[in-house]
């Protein structure tokens, strides 16, 4: 299960969608969210799934690998789609014992479940077709104003990306612990819920006391290094915008217009 995580990792190949530059790629998703929230009909979501469709398609980024990530929130989304769907008020479309099924909770449990499935699409894109070092630039520069106010703009940029490159790390030394007991009898799938719940716990131990190790280790290199944050720094390859990430920008406002849009359009 722990290896279908798809957040953070980068996949690495040629494409429209990588070579753009990451603000814009920020921009974007950060746009692609908010349309999520805005949206209030199927019409919206399906604008929504055909934006991202495209972005695949064009990122080069296999669809079956992106879709791996989905089944990490499996548990997440059928918890939330359930209970949408048995209690919401409304008009009664099944009614068993004390099991009740509205047209309203229909509704709002399939709205619920496709905009989770598209948020976790759209914020993979962006991790897998932009690698940390290249985030960290962008957050840096996309935050720059708020240099004015004296906020620490590059260890705030460093910090995410650190959490971000982290994930795919911690996420394989799990695996690594769950085999090594597993190894040794520990059992992790079979029981009830709270049962394999507890049978976890024997991980978290090791795996903090791996994270803490990893995380001196990186506080060291970056010492040795002179690490002394941002101040002073240059860029070996300062960020440009082009005139495809111009053409993005266009196409991000027209999409979340159109989003905007299908709010008064009810199917």
């Amino acid at each position: 299960m722990f290896r279908e995580v798809t957040l953070g990792q980068y996949y690495p190949v040629d494409s429209v969608i990588h070579r753009l530059d990451p603000r814009t790629k920020l921009a974007g998703t950060l746009v692609y969210l908010i349309s999520m929230f805005l949206v209030n009909s199927f019409l919206g979501y399906f604008l929504g799934g055909l934006a991202l469709f495209a972005m695949i398609r064009l990122s080069k980024v296999p669809f079956r690998f992106m879709t791996r990530g989905l089944r990490s929130i499996f548990f997440v989304l059928l918890l939330s789609v359930s209970f949408n769907l048995f209690l919401t008020p409304g008009e009664t479309l099944i009614g068993i014992a004390f099991i009740r099924i509205t047209k309203e909770g229909l509704r709002i449990a399939l709205m619920m479940g496709v905009r989770l499935v598209l948020l976790v699409l759209g914020s993979s894109l962006m991790t897998l077709t932009t690698t940390p070092n290249q985030l960290t630039d962008g957050m840096e520069k996309a935050m720059s104003p708020l240099r004015k106010l004296n906020v620490p703009i590059h260890e705030i940029a460093m910090m995410m990306s650190i959490a971000l490159r982290f994930i795919p790390i911690l996420v394989e030394e799990t695996d690594k612990i769950m085999k090594a007991q597993q190894a040794r009898g520990a059992d992790f799938e079979s029981g009830s819920l709270i049962t394999r719940a507890r049978a976890m716990v024997p991980i978290l131990v090791p795996l903090f006391i791996s994270a803490f190790r990893r995380a001196n280790d990186l506080a060291m290199a970056m010492e040795a290094r002179c690490y002394h944050g941002g101040e002073g720094r240059t860029k070996m390859k300062p960020l440009r915008y082009r005139g495809t990430d111009r053409a993005a920008y266009i196409i991000m406002f027209a999409y979340l217009a159109i989003c905007l849009g299908s709010r008064f359009v009810r199917l």
